[in-house]
């Protein structure tokens, strides 16, 4: 999200009136290349879906009972009726409100841990002790938990968070020294910058956003969202392992940790707080999955090679009736990935896989004046089947079988995305070295917007300068904050090998703190920087008239009025 703060103020500078991604693709590389990035953003926006469904469906049906498959199939139906009656301005709408729940209740979650109910020593002590235990002492544990029986004590004590952890320094939890988790950190990058560069979703947001506000949005999105797995991860991840509570791993890949703590923690009342947090966010990126789908179709298909002379009102109705079909069919998707075993975690590891050598052109298209559309098209489909062989090659030749289990061990996963991304990388590189495009920019400030337009884009003030203002600053800390997050912060919990008690209370002050400041900002500021329109509709209310509509003079990048 750091990095895509660059993307979107390119996409101001150098493409103020584009639609879609895919639109990009088409006026720089051509049909080739339109066609092929066109599937990676379906891709993308299918993986995204169904994770979001098989989460939601696992979580429901482990808090109420609800049968599964009927969860898999109901849950996006609430995302359809107001996407469908309100469009983009309806989704970021529904995603702030969304999002300031989301961040009550986490807030409520790390502070009843650490500072109401347990405190971040007591937490140390009980991760500490829970390391030291022997099998035969962790099988007593889970047979009855704090005067709670979860289940028969079937299980072997491996297949739940118990004893020393493999591959960790000193088998401890509070420790970076981790190579498990390094893999996993591995494997989390690349399939999340394909879950961001090759989802139409963000390209969508960067396009809607003022040029005043793109590069600095997606920079204080990056900081704010980067709370939710830490201080969850922080809060109920290590709490669930320091009670000890009887999650399995199969369990804990189908996203069920949270629930399992906040049902332990509050009963009823923590069942419910979860389900109104989950449901917040699956309602919100689906939301906003499903309009990135519909305007793919809409745009990229039905006004690209249908009916090029589409005006905007029948833009919005195919639209809506895209997203109805799209929210039925990932319903019926998420009831055949439950039939064949696959959970969140699964799919998951996999999506880099899929849709990773899609990144690096993607990029490579709004930064390199260089990068070759036949290239681009090379390097995604040769990297995205090179990586699908040596995912299965190393399951099989890990395990000696090929099996759901064996393709969603670490090494299987890590080799396949690491395939996917540099081979993509590589192979566009080389390709636009030797055959360079040599691209002027052009064809995409000649995009022309729809007469009518019905998507919810604004074109407001802008000029030069200050895009190439912002386009440095963004660039300073999209690029520094990444380094820091991703190589120095890790880096400087290195040497402290297993954390003291000291370095994992101050942990847990920044989890803290940052959980509470980043809850402040994404519920006050967009108030704030919103509060002139919001008095408006305020005194509309009063007075029963609608406010007068404005009409922003536009100019384009190199100053002419448009």
């Amino acid at each position: 999200m750091l990095l895509f703060g660059v993307i979107a103020i390119e996409i101001k500078r150098k493409a103020p009136k584009a639609h879609t991604m895919c639109e990009l693709v088409k006026v720089r590389w051509g049909t080739a290349a339109h066609a092929t990035f066109l599937t990676f953003s379906f891709l993308a926006s299918i993986i995204v879906t169904s994770m979001l469904l098989l989460g939601g469906a696992a979580t429901m049906n482990a808090l109420t009972g609800m049968d599964i498959y009927w969860a898999g199939f109901l849950i996006p139906w609430g995302v359809m009726i107001y996407t469908v009656a309100g469009g983009l301005k309806a989704t970021f709408i529904a995603s702030y409100i969304h999002t300031a729940i989301i961040f009550i209740i986490l807030v409520v979650f790390i502070y009843t841990i650490y500072v109401k109910t347990y405190s971040s020593d007591l937490i140390y002590d009980m991760l500490t002790q829970t390391v030291a235990y022997t099998t035969e002492e962790c099988d007593a544990i889970y047979a009855d938990v704090n005067g709670i029986t979860f289940r028969d004590n079937t299980m072997p004590s491996s297949t739940y968070a118990c004893g020393a952890v493999v591959d960790n320094e000193q088998g401890s939890y509070l420790t970076m020294m981790s190579l498990q988790g390094f893999i996993f950190g591995v494997i989390n990058v690349i399939g999340n910058f394909g879950t961001v560069f090759v989802d139409q979703s963000y390209w969508q947001s960067a396009i809607a956003a003022t040029p005043q506000s793109a590069h600095k949005g997606y920079l204080l999105g990056g900081v704010v969202w980067f709370t939710i797995p830490f201080a969850l991860a922080t809060s109920l991840g290590l709490a669930s392992t320091a009670l000890m509570l009887p999650i399995t791993a199969e369990e804990a890949g189908a996203g069920l940790v949270p629930p399992a703590v906040a049902t332990h923690l509050y009963g009823e009342a923590g069942a419910l707080m979860i389900s109104i947090m989950l449901f917040m966010a699956i309602v919100s990126t689906g939301s906003a999955e499903a309009i990135a789908v519909s305007s793919l179709v809409s745009y990229d298909i039905y006004r690209e090679y249908i009916n090029p002379n589409a005006t905007g009102q029948q833009i919005l109705k195919l639209s809506q009736g895209v997203i109805v079909v799209f929210c039925v069919l990932m319903g019926g998707l998420s009831a055949i990935l439950f039939n064949m075993g696959l959970g969140l975690g699964w799919v998951y590891l996999f999506m880099g896989i899929v849709i990773g050598s899609a990144v690096i052109p993607l990029w490579n298209m709004m930064m390199w004046d260089k990068a070759s559309g036949a290239g681009a098209v090379v390097a995604a489909w040769t990297s995205q089947w090179a990586a699908v062989v040596v995912w299965i090659s190393v399951a099989s030749a890990e395990s000696g079988e090929v099996t759901i289990v064996s393709l969603g061990n670490n090494y299987p996963m890590l080799a396949g995305n690491l395939t996917a991304i540099l081979l993509s990388g590589a192979i566009h590189f080389m390709w636009s070295s030797v055959y360079p495009q040599d691209y002027d920019w052009k064809s995409m400030q000649d995009i022309k917007l729809i007469e009518d337009d019905q998507s919810g884009l604004e074109l407001t003030l802008y000029n030069a300068k200050e895009l190439e203002a912002a386009c440095r600053w963004i660039k300073k800390w999209g690029f520094g904050l990444t380094i820091l997050f991703v190589v120095i912060w890790p880096a400087l919990s290195v040497p402290e090998g297993v954390f003291s008690k000291e370095y994992f209370s101050f942990w847990v002050f920044i989890s803290l703190f940052w959980g509470f400041s980043a809850a402040a900002v994404i519920i006050v500021l967009p108030i704030y920087e919103s509060w002139d329109g919001l008095y408006k509709v305020y005194q509309g209310v009063l007075s029963g008239e609608p406010p007068s509509k404005e009409t922003e003079l536009t100019s384009s990048p190199d100053g002419s009025k448009i």
